[in-house]
């Protein structure tokens, strides 16, 4: 464009210099402001185009760079959503964690109940088992004891005056020996039958 006014103005200074050019120059200056005319109005159709250009690439810059700061911000967003299912994940994985630990504690506790249990259960089955023995035991030595009872009160019945008389003779002393021995025998039947606790 300067130069297009450059050369207007040489052919507008050699103009006024005077009519000392001849014809064949006032063409040929003539051809030449035609010739920077077109220059100019070329250079500003491609200033006008380029313009257009640099118009264009700032809206696709603008576009770009809006679509930079919405993938940023995607970004960011999806990071956030990222972090906090992570956060979530572990929060529920410690709430696993601590659930199991509290059934695992409730395990080992029902577990210990139920050895304790089964102890004491092995336990009075044992001394369950010993009683019944230990009750077969007294009935039998029961009925031993009450059969050797009845034989000693049988005794008494049977036992007549003259015995009584002959056992506390003083001399012979021979009944009083067998009475004692009977007494003794009907004692050891009583020892033999003796529960031991």
């Amino acid at each position: 464009m300067r130069t297009a006014l450059f050369v207007l103005m040489m052919a507008i200074g050699a103009l006024s210099s005077g009519t000392a050019f001849a014809q064949s120059e006032t063409d040929r200056l003539r051809d030449a402001l035609r010739s920077a005319t077109a220059q100019t109005r070329a250079l500003e159709d491609q200033r006008t185009a380029l313009q257009a250009k640099v118009a264009d690439a700032d809206r696709e810059k603008a576009a770009a760079k809006k679509e930079v700061d919405d993938l940023k911000a995607q970004l960011k967003k999806a990071d956030k959503e990222h972090r906090d299912a992570v956060d979530e994940f572990n929060q529920r994985l410690a709430e696993r964690d601590e659930t199991l630990e509290k059934w695992k504690s409730a395990y080992e506790e029902a577990a210990t109940v139920a050895r304790t249990k089964d102890a004491e259960r092995a336990k009075f089955e044992g001394e369950a088992t010993a009683y019944k023995a230990s009750t077969k035991s007294c009935i039998a030595k029961n009925t031993q004891l009450i059969k050797a009872g009845k034989e000693m009160v049988q005794r008494y019945k049977d036992l007549t005056i003259g015995e009584i008389v002959v056992s506390r003779e003083p001399m012979i002393q021979q009944r009083r020996v067998e009475i004692q021995n009977q007494l003794q025998e009907s004692q050891d039947k009583f020892l033999d039958q003796k529960v031991n606790p």
